[in-house]
């Protein structure tokens, strides 16, 4: 089963220097990630830089168009290309059958803000407890969501 997890970080460079570790904790065999995103907001900046961490995945499980639209939900903000109104209204629905929920929605819109940043992961066998452990430096708090096998192959369906 995969988790989808959402690691807040209070600078916007969180996020990149925890992809770092987690990079080392998947070679350790602590967590095997599927798909990851980074998001870094800057004081003073509109809207939230995002990048797919390709580097971490061999490939990603969902991809672009599944981080994209949930960023573009999220911050209002719309990503490769798309509108966000009436698409925004379809994809919430899709995502609801997958896990994500409009309070899902709505703490991280809430939670990540300018000064700070997140690190979205897709993941399966996790030792919580060690990644925990080795995030504790950036002092991070922890938004997630477990998904169930039918909603981790359903959100696979709807962005495959």
């Amino acid at each position: 089963m995969a988790t989808l997890t959402v690691w807040k970080f209070e600078t916007p460079e969180g996020a990149e220097r925890a992809a770092e570790k987690l990079q080392q904790l998947s070679k350790e065999g602590l967590v095997k990630v599927e798909d990851a995103a980074t998001v870094s907001w800057a004081e003073g900046s509109n809207k939230p830089k995002t990048r797919q961490l390709h580097n971490l995945t061999a490939r990603g499980a969902l991809g672009g168009m599944f981080w994209g639209m949930l960023f573009g939900l999220i911050f209002l903000i719309p990503l490769f290309g798309m509108a966000v109104g009436a698409a925004a209204g379809a994809l919430a629905g899709s995502l609801r059958d997958v896990g994500i929920d409009d309070d899902f929605i709505k703490r991280s819109r809430e939670e990540i803000q300018p000064g700070t940043s997140a690190l979205f992961l897709l993941t399966t066998d996790v030792v919580v407890d060690r990644v925990r452990d080795a995030f504790a430096g950036e002092r991070p708090k922890l938004i997630h969501t477990n998904l169930s096998k039918e909603q981790e192959d359903h959100l696979h369906e709807v962005f495959a």
